[in-house]
């Protein structure tokens, strides 16, 4: 069982009102990672420059966490610089350097073609077709998306969904593709448009999800203080696949508590500047904050 992610390893500068941290390791399969190695293999395709720190790839490595795809390509690696509003209730981008990234064309190793899921991190549409051409057979594909590709490369991703199992967005995200205002009508729309499991991110308030047409929510974990939330839904949808991977049939009670696992990761992602949170997380600190949520929400999974 092994999950191969599709995405990208950055150097991050996150600012805050707490101050600004530069150079942090970040990127969409950096975090999807550090989130699903605690429940299965992860083989991870991306690219850096020569100008990667190697104390930065020394943090991805792990039993579970497969690097063979993580190339090293001349010139910058891939930079993100963002600024959160003081109550974290927006973000602007203040700064962006696609690097190597400019050019990144994802070429799975032979072990990552055969892996018994996919994630499609939040890359152009195009690209993650043509990992599907790489890939053998896989019991589960899942994409994640962000409305740049939905404005600009609707009619690649409309294509892809009808190729992908499993879908991750935001409510905002999900409005803007489905142009529905229900949380049902979106469901509906996007199982016509072809995955069969969809989540919908909800950000404090947590997420809505479907199995075929069985809906589930799950909340949020409350965490005392935000200090970054970058990540987090990356993180999430780690936690989630990193319990589905091992699963030989997706149920709505399957769904549901592979939710509330993503939501108990996201919420460690989220106390912490970048992955450091991820990073210390410990399988005591996890069951304990995954049985409170189930006790505070009242869901007995």
């Amino acid at each position: 069982m092994a999950i191969v992610v599709v995405g990208s390893v950055a150097l991050d500068s996150i600012t805050t009102a707490r101050g600004t941290y530069p150079r942090r390791l970040g990127g969409s399969a950096t975090y999807f990672s550090l989130a699903a190695r605690r429940s299965t293999t992860v083989r991870i395709v991306a690219a850096v420059g020569g100008d990667f720190p190697p104390s930065l790839r020394r943090a991805l490595r792990h039993p579970r966490v497969d690097l063979a795809g993580l190339a090293v390509l001349p010139g910058k690696t891939f930079r993100w610089a963002g600024r959160y509003s003081e109550d974290f209730a927006s973000r602007d981008t203040t700064g962006l350097w696609l690097g190597v990234f400019e050019t990144f064309r994802p070429h799975l190793p032979p072990q990552a073609r055969s892996s018994s899921s996919v994630f499609l991190a939040n890359i152009d549409p195009r690209l993650q077709g043509l990992v599907l051409s790489q890939v053998e057979r896989p019991r589960l594909i899942a994409v994640d998306t962000i409305d740049h590709w939905i404005r600009h490369e609707r009619d690649a991703l409309l294509k892809l969904l009808r190729r992908v199992d499993m879908i991750f967005l935001n409510e905002e995200e999900a409005q803007l593709l489905t142009q529905a205002r229900s949380h049902r009508a979106m469901g509906a729309w996007l199982r016509r448009a072809g995955p069969s499991v969809i989540i919908i991110k909800q950000g404090w308030y947590g997420a809505v999800g479907w199995c075929g047409r069985s809906m589930v929510w799950v909340p949020a974990y409350p965490v005392d203080e935000t200090v970054d939330p970058t990540g987090a839904g990356d993180s999430f949808a780690g936690g989630v696949l990193g319990v589905l991977d091992r699963a030989k049939r997706i149920d709505g009670n399957l769904l549901r508590h592979a939710m509330l696992y993503g939501s108990v990761i996201g919420s460690f992602c989220v106390e912490a500047v970048g992955v450091a949170g991820l990073r210390r997380l410990t399988t005591v600190k996890f069951e304990r904050r995954l049985a409170n949520l189930k006790r505070i929400s009242g869901l007995r999974v």
